[in-house]
Formats: structure tokens, C-alpha cells, sequence
């Protein structure tokens, strides 16, 4: 089953290294870095904003826990926001490919 995972990095070099990672260790079929995004958000009761690129990543639903947890580990923020979620719909080819990172 399909799954997909979003997180906010800081420049597109550590998104780009991170996914490079993940991708080796097979936990993500895939990472779509996108462009900037504007962040607004309240950090330790502060409102703040920052720009950040936001990268969505393919895996499956047999591995989004372990996908999640490193891409945690991985990352450069402190407390990264990394979210989770299973597809309930996708292609079927799609969901042949993203099987694959099971095996």
C-alpha cells in the first residue's frame, strides 16, 4: 500500500542530501523537492516565519514508520515536522513500484 511522508528543511542542499540517504537505504521510492515555501508558525509560544523548501516522499505503508523515523533522525531541525500518511488511492503501476521497497 502506498504512503506518503512531507517535511520543511531548511535549503534545498539538506533536502537533497537527506532524500540521497533514504533513497540508499530503499525507505523512499522517491522525493519530490519542491520550491520555497513562506512558513509561518509559533515556536516556544513565539510567532515566527521562515522560508523553507517542503519535499514530499513515495514509500509504502509497511515501511512509514521506519521511513519516518530516520528521515527524523536525519534531519537538521531539532524537532522537525515530519508527517506521515497512507494513500488510499494510487495508480496501480504505482503501487507496484512503491512495493518494491519492501523486498
Amino acid at each position: 500500500m502506498t504512503a506518503m511522508m512531507y517535511a520543511p528543511f531548511p535549503d534545498r542542499d539538506s533536502a537533497r542530501e537527506i532524500a540521497a540517504v533514504l533513497l540508499e537505504e530503499k525507505l523512499i521510492a522517491c522525493a519530490n523537492i519542491l520550491g520555497e515555501v513562506e512558513s509561518l508558525f509559533s515556536w516556544e509560544g513565539e510567532l515566527d516565519s521562515a522560508v523553507e523548501v517542503g519535499v514530499l516522499f513515495k514509500t509504502d505503508k509497511t515501511i512509514l514508520d521506519r521511513a519516518t523515523k530516520r528521515l527524523g533522525e536525519l534531519h537538521p531541525y531539532d524537532t522537525p515536522a515530519v508527517l506521515g500518511w497512507d494513500c488510499s488511492f494510487a495508480a496501480p503501476a504505482t503501487m507496484n513500484w512503491l512495493a518494491g521497497l519492501q523486498a
